[in-house]
C-alpha cells in the first residue's frame, strides 16, 4: 500500500461524512420523532379530564391564577377580592369563614373563628356542616391565596349542596394574616 492510497471503506466513509448524509438523516428522524411526541402529548392533554389548558389566567390582581379553564371551579362573580371588603364581612359577624385547607394547615393557623371543612374530606363532614349550618347561612370560603382554587372548588361543592349565599376570600388565610388580622 502506497502512503497517498487510503483504504476502500474509508473512502466511503469519507465521502458519506463529506456530503452530511448520516448527519442529516439523524437531524431528520429526531425533528420525525420529537414532533409525533408533541402531537401525543398536546393530544393526551387535551382528551385527559384533568389536562392543563394552553391559555389560562395568570395575572393574581385579576383574582385567583388558574391553569386550568376545561373544568375550572373558578368563578370570579364569586370573588372577594378586597381584603378590606371581606374584614367588613367578618366584623359584621353575618357570615360563616369556612377554610377549604387540609386539617393540619387549618390547625397552623386559620382565620379566627373560621370552620375547618377540608376540601378533600368534604363527602365525610358535608351532613354534618349542614347540620350545623343551613342552607341558607352566609358562608365565605378561603384557602392559602390566590395560588389556591381549593376554595372556590369548596364554594362550588356548597352550591350544589344548595347552599344560596357563597362568597370566595381570593387572598386567603396567607392575605389575612399579612395584614394582621386576627388568627388563631
Amino acid at each position: 500500500m502506497s502512503p497517498t492510497k487510503i483504504p476502500a471503506k474509508r473512502t466511503v466513509f469519507v465521502r458519506a461524512l463529506n456530503r452530511n448524509m448520516p448527519f442529516k438523516h439523524v437531524i431528520k428522524e429526531l425533528s420525525l420523532l420529537l414532533g409525533l411526541a408533541v402531537i401525543i402529548a398536546f393530544t393526551a392533554n387535551f382528551l385527559s379530564p384533568k389536562g392543563i389548558a394552553l391559555f389560562g389566567e395568570w395575572d393574581r390582581s385579576q383574582g385567583v391564577i388558574t391553569a386550568r379553564a376545561k373544568d375550572d371551579f373558578v368563578a370570579h362573580e364569586l370573588e372577594i377580592d378586597n381584603i378590606l371588603a371581606a374584614k367588613k364581612i367578618y366584623d359584621r359577624g353575618n357570615a360563616v369563614f369556612v377554610d377549604a385547607r387540609a386539617r393540619e394547615a387549618y390547625e397552623d393557623g386559620h382565620i379566627k373563628g373560621a370552620i375547618s371543612l377540608p376540601l378533600y374530606q368534604f363527602d365525610g363532614l358535608i351532613d354534618e356542616f349542614a347540620r350545623q349550618y343551613p342552607a341558607s347561612t352566609f358562608i365565605v370560603t378561603y384557602c392559602s391565596g390566590r395560588e389556591c382554587d381549593d376554595s372556590h372548588e369548596l364554594a362550588q361543592y356548597l352550591l350544589d349542596e344548595g347552599y344560596t349565599n357563597v362568597k370566595v376570600f381570593i387572598d386567603g388565610c396567607l392575605g389575612w394574616d399579612e395584614e394582621g388580622y386576627p388568627i388563631e
